[in-house]
């Protein structure tokens, strides 16, 4: 491979903003330090937190770049020392700690998966992100098997067209909230038995209806206090609630504790960029193992909604506010 150039282009917030405070700039390329490789970037997936970095709501962690960009596809440009399980020219696609919108990402080695076979690099670059979260919460923290029932709310997010399609994987029964028509057919396609849409119909009601008013085993949820007390109205004796996002605010006013204890429930969440590489890196070899499979023979695969270059990063995040994409938005680089 050729040396590597002292220079590339990246894509700042340059303000905390709107979508137009992205910009491109001239940075050095970056080293890859101890257990770290450094990625060529062919692909960068763009995420809600990406959003919420640019806007000045989720500053990027102790030690991380700050450049946004949480996942990449590329080849491997450089090694650094204590790697020995990657070699330079590697396609891979990749967990990052930040900096993904740019020419060159450094990563650790540990959060790193081959690319599947078969698939494009932008392709790749929209797996990462959502498969390491949905894997955690809703097969680790949730522990959802095979023959239980599944919610998960807006289904056609990224982390939505994700759940919906891992869950019916197992054989899970499968049930999505989204916020059209168009949306709710997409989750349906992808394999959910029903999608309500929440601009017109009560998500409670429906599966009381669908469950013949058992309730939901699991429910995978974004929203937060909105939701809380429907949410747990809607769980099943024994349900898990698992919180990944807080769209409408963090605290909750007036829920039933009491619905917790005599239904027995379990109330759980996480968020992914905090956790330390050795719990990111175990998450990888999960799915390298178990969905990794899955993903080759095509039983599931990311939905792209649309693919923008690394300079229109702008135009990207206008799509992603508008919330009226359907899967996952990709940037292109080079």
């Amino acid at each position: 491979m050729s040396a590597l150039p002292a220079e590339m282009t990246v894509v700042e917030i340059t303000v905390p903003g709107g979508p137009e405070v992205l910009q491109p700039r001239k940075r050095p390329v970056p080293k890859a330090g101890h257990g770290e490789i450094l990625i060529a970037v062919r692909a960068a997936g763009v995420n809600k937190p990406d959003s919420s970095q640019r806007s000045g709501s989720y500053p990027p962690p102790p030690g991380a770049s700050d450049l946004p960009g949480l996942e990449v596809a590329g080849t491997i440009a450089a090694i650094g020392p204590g790697v020995e399980d990657w070699r330079v020219g590697d396609p891979v696609c990749a967990l990052t700690p930040g900096g993904g919108y740019a020419e060159y990402c450094a990563t650790p080695a540990a959060q790193a998966l081959p690319v599947p076979k078969g698939y494009s690099m932008v392709e790749a670059a929209a797996l990462c992100e959502t498969f390491f979260t949905v894997w955690h919460n809703v097969f680790e923290r949730g522990a959802l098997k095979g023959g239980e029932t599944f919610l998960v709310h807006g289904g056609t997010s990224g982390i939505g067209t994700t759940a919906i399609q891992l869950a019916r994987a197992i054989g899970a029964r499968v049930f999505a909230t989204a916020g059209s028509a168009e949306k709710c057919a997409a989750c349906l396609k992808l394999g959910a038995e029903l999608a309500v849409n929440y601009k017109s119909e009560d998500f409670l009601a429906a599966t009381q209806t669908a469950t013949d008013k058992r309730g939901i085993d699991l429910i995978l949820d974004m929203v937060g206090p909105a939701y809380l007390a429907n949410n747990l109205k809607a769980l099943a004796i024994e349900g898990r609630l698992v919180q990944i996002s807080l769209q409408t605010g963090r605290f909750a006013d007036k829920f039933d504790l009491g619905a917790i204890m005599t239904k027995r429930l379990t109330l759980t969440g996480s968020t992914l960029r905090p956790q330390s590489v050795a719990a990111k890196g175990r998450i990888a070899r999960g799915l390298r193992e178990k969905v990794w499979p899955l993903l080759e023979t095509r039983s599931v695969a990311p939905v792209i909604d649309s693919t923008f270059p690394l300079a229109d990063a702008s135009k990207a995040h206008a799509r992603l506010d508008s919330s009226a994409h359907i899967g996952k938005i990709v940037l292109t680089v080079g």
